[in-house]
């Protein structure tokens, strides 16, 4: 059974990479040791891109730093988590976990017209489960891109905005690239894997659907301020066992989520693979693998409101801890709201 560290649940014998900053302002690189030792790695690399940008060599050198303990040091409980890469591209998977893949199809309303006339909810959700398993072996991965600008700290507040009334949480496992790569098999991908970051891939879900135009999807609502919460660190994946890792999430003391990542139906060395063949994947490079089932909709449709307290983690990956707040807009209002409709004549 593996040992977490309790004051930053990272395993024994592991570390975390990320950016902080101290009470007085100043942000910094950060080596994190599992007892919640916080080196300082500013005299080495101006920020986490530089680490990630010669991974190799950097793993290699930062080793060495956790195994000495040399360094300005710092607690990791009195310093302010910022988002462990400030820029990465961002590619996000969706409908990427079996279970929940099959229960959206046995749900939701854009799939009924699937079900057989009298036919169980249990046993839709079966053929269902075997259509996931039929594209797991003979699909592709779905995946979008994202903004860097809607990147925030583990423990920062999450404000709602005006637009959207379903605001949902997706915690998520992320994948940090460490290399770039092209037309690279999925057997061979594993070698572009620098770590893995918790990852909470926060949407308003009702603003997802388009009738007016026919690429049918609009994903801008995806990226508004605080809507991507990044770390508290990455772990390499030298000390991740992958088949270990679960993710949680409560609402106000409500467990929403609670999933084994072996319920996906592309591996992140698939999806990388996959993304080899279309972009050109860079170091430091986020990938987020899509979220397990648990999401609102399934919970009597209890969304984010004001108020409320999120937690999340993933073992081996940390910890965040999010208020929900209402956005400060300063008596500005929201513009684009449905058009009216134009009588004819």
């Amino acid at each position: 059974m593996t040992d977490f560290n309790p004051a930053t649940g990272l395993a024994a014998d592991s570390f975390g990479i990320g950016t902080y900053r101290l009470a007085e302002g100043k942000s910094f690189p950060g080596l994190v040791l599992p007892d919640g030792t916080v080196i300082d790695l500013s005299d080495r690399w101006y920020d986490t891109h530089a680490i990630f940008d010669d991974w190799d060599r950097a793993f290699d050198t930062l080793v060495d730093v956790a195994a000495k303990g040399e360094g300005t040091k710092h607690v990791f409980a009195s310093l302010h988590a910022l988002p462990c890469l400030s820029h990465p591209n961002m590619l996000f998977a969706g409908s990427n976990y079996r279970q929940h893949v099959a229960e959206m199809m046995t749900h939701n309303k854009f799939n009924q017209h699937a079900r057989k006339p009298g036919e169980s909810d249990e046993d839709f959700f079966q053929r269902n489960l075997a259509e996931v398993d039929r594209r797991s072996r003979e699909g592709m991965p779905f995946i979008w891109t994202g903004l860097h600008s809607s990147l925030c700290g583990a423990n920062d507040k999450i404000p709602l905005p005006l637009i959207g009334e379903h605001p949902d949480w997706e915690m998520e496992l992320g994948v940090i690239v460490g290399k770039t790569g092209r037309y690279v098999k999925p057997e061979a991908a594993n070698d572009l894997i620098a770590g893995y970051v918790a990852i909470n891939d926060i949407g308003t879900v009702d603003e997802f659907r388009r009738t007016d135009v026919r690429f049918q999807f609009d994903w801008i609502s995806k990226h508004q301020p605080n809507f991507k919460v990044l770390g508290p660190f990455i772990v390499p994946k030298q000390f991740v066992k992958f088949d270990e890792l679960r993710i949680q999430l409560k609402l106000s003391g409500q467990t929403m989520q609670d999933w084994p990542v072996t319920d996906m139906i592309f591996t992140p060395e698939q999806m990388l693979s996959y993304l080899s063949e279309r972009v050109r994947l860079m170091p430091g490079d986020l990938l987020s693998t899509g979220s397990p089932p648990g999401n609102g909709a399934f919970h009597g449709n209890r969304w984010m409101r004001p108020g409320d307290i999120m937690e999340a983690e993933i073992n081996y990956l940390g910890r965040q801890r999010n208020d929900i707040v209402a956005e400060e807009t300063d008596g500005r209002g929201w513009n684009w709201g449905p058009l009216p409709v134009k009588e004819p004549g």
